[in-house]
């Protein structure tokens, strides 16, 4: 059957009806920009309309009369005076504007979605609140979730950013595993992809969850306003500690909160230990703490890793050594355990004497060991001793000798290192992306907060002593020969360098000649690096020969 033609008037006339609607659209939206003010007063005069017939009906009786006369009078005075209707009428529609203005909701509570999101995290934490003797349950399937949950917030997203948590008394938050399965569960439920914080107050049974900012990682290498015996190993959250510093955050200077880690003979964290993934910051981190340690005292550096991270500081006042072998790895290991000896024999002679100690034995020795656990291999397949056993003494004995450790390698490395660094480097620092376990292995316990989603380089965990772990991001300290680097960290760290050492050349016989491939070098094995001052009547094995100074 053939379908018949639509009407004339639905076919064709589609299109103008289509612009009849949008011309009148157009005209009700002009017409209410025209008239705006004219709806905002009687809008303003039906609220004062309203105000008013309740202000008159809470009136008592006995006081409508003198109220009366009251509103009379003022109407009388207004009618005497010049100008008095249109001062009257003004401010009558000054009123009725300011009362009838738009204004934004204030929001009191939680929205569908957010309260549907707390409900559900409510119901999630039932069977961990809940035991099935308990008469009165605050969790409970389809209890009220407004008793448990005192506080929350949410942004923008409609997503958690706090929330407390108040929980039975008979809940066993007292062990880590209790605490950590509520961590984990409260973490899922309210979105990964952000850290965590979680703070639990076992005497009023409550529980507190907020989300932690990033740490910001502009703030480079610079001159910290510290006092001796103070390094910064980097920043952390505004409420961790109890301090700030100024520090230059690209071209603005604000105030941080630093992590200050103090050393000296009354430091009772003389020793740091530092461990991280591979690409994490640890080697950044030993560069930060020479540049500040060169402020007031000598450093030694022994890169295990030979890549030549710490070149830079070759020659520079301050700087011992800097060795990349194992030869001159072992000799200034052991010239080190010696040079502790000699401090503390100094130190008790003039004690004994009733002088002060000599100045040589007051200035800070740092000793920085990167990678150790490198050379430990290739000195067992030498077999030669371990570096690390060279460290016995300056470890036992550093802190009263002003003599100061710091060692870095990679988790893989930590189980080589021996007991003598496990117990005397109560300073630990943990770097990179790393699982709670793994920072529980280097800081003592875990944590309390979620890993980081997005670990810049330099970014981790720092603990002094028993004190708690604080998040840690360690100022940018590149390498300033590395072509990577850019100008502006070149410079800056070029900046904080000691003046160059004056070359020492050795005095040569007449007639003698000097071979062209030790011609203008003076260092530990064969590096150009210049040897340190071995202490007199120490004897130091160097690749077979005997040195005695």
């Amino acid at each position: 059957m053939a379908r018949r033609p639509l009407p004339r008037i639905l076919s064709s006339g589609s299109a103008s009806i289509t612009r009849s609607r949008e011309f009148a659209r157009t005209a009700a939206d002009n017409a209410t920009d025209v008239l705006h003010p004219l709806i905002t007063i009687t809008r303003g005069l039906r609220l004062l309309a309203a105000a008013g017939r309740q202000k008159w009906a809470a009136t008592p009786k006995d006081k409508r009369g003198p109220t009366l006369s009251v509103v009379a009078a003022c109407i009388f005075v207004f009618a005497l005076m010049p100008y008095g209707g249109l001062i009257a009428l003004v401010t009558v529609m000054g009123a009725a504007a300011w009362a009838g203005r738009e204004r934004t909701p204030v929001k009191t509570g939680p929205d569908d979605a957010e309260t549907a999101r707390l409900r559900s995290l409510y119901e999630a934490l039932v069977p961990y609140f809940s035991v099935a003797d308990d008469p009165g349950p605050l969790f409970s399937h389809g209890g009220d979730w407004e008793k448990a949950f005192s506080g929350y917030e949410f942004d923008t997203d409609g997503r958690l950013t706090r929330l407390q948590v108040t929980y039975p008394a008979y809940f066993t938050d007292s062990e880590a595993d209790s605490r950590a399965r509520i961590e984990r569960l409260l973490h899922a439920k309210s979105g990964r992809g952000r850290e965590y914080h979680f703070a639990w107050d076992e005497e009023a049974n409550r529980l507190v969850m907020s989300v932690l900012g990033a740490l910001p990682t502009s703030i480079g290498a610079q001159r910290f306003v510290t006092a001796p015996g103070e390094t910064v190993l980097g920043f952390t959250d505004g409420d961790a500690v109890q301090r700030t510093v100024p520090v230059h955050d690209g071209d603005a200077t604000r105030d941080a909160p630093p992590v200050v880690w103090r050393t000296g003979a009354r430091s009772t964290e003389p020793h740091l230990l530092v461990i991280g993934q591979p690409g994490s910051g640890t080697t950044t981190l030993l560069r930060s703490i020479a540049l500040q340690a060169l402020q007031h005292g000598d450093i030694l550096v022994v890169e295990g890793s030979g890549t030549g991270e710490y070149a830079f500081l070759t020659g520079r006042d301050g700087v011992l050594a800097v060795e990349c072998g194992l030869a001159g790895a072992l000799a200034t290991l052991e010239w080190a355990a010696h040079e502790t000896e000699r401090r503390l024999i100094a130190a008790n002679r003039a004690r004994q004497s009733g002088h002060p100690a000599p100045d040589d034995t007051r200035r800070p020795l740092w000793i920085l060991l990167d990678r150790p656990g490198a050379l430990a291999h290739l000195a067992a397949a030498d077999g030669g001793p371990d570096p690390l056993e060279l460290l016995q003494v300056p470890l036992r004995h550093g802190r009263a000798a002003n003599v100061t450790v710091v060692l870095s390698d990679q988790f893989d490395g930590l189980d080589a290192l021996g007991e003598t660094v496990r117990t005397h480097c109560r300073a630990r620092v943990a770097l990179g992306h790393c699982s709670c376990e793994q920072v529980e292995s280097v800081l003592g316990t875990e944590p309390h907060t979620t890993p980081a989603p997005d670990v810049p380089p330099g970014r981790g965990y720092a603990r002094l002593g028993t004190g708690p772990v604080l998040r840690l991001q360690v100022p940018a300290t590149p390498d300033p020969y590395d072509e990577a680097t850019g100008e502006a960290e070149r410079q800056a760290v070029l900046g904080l360098l000691p003046e160059r050492r004056a070359p020492v050349e050795a005095a040569v016989p007449a007639g003698a000649s000097v071979p062209a491939e030790t011609a203008g070098t003076a260092g530990t094995a064969g590096t150009g690096v210049p040897e340190p001052v071995l202490p007199r009547g120490v004897a130091v094995a160097v690749d077979g020969m005997t040195v005695t100074d």
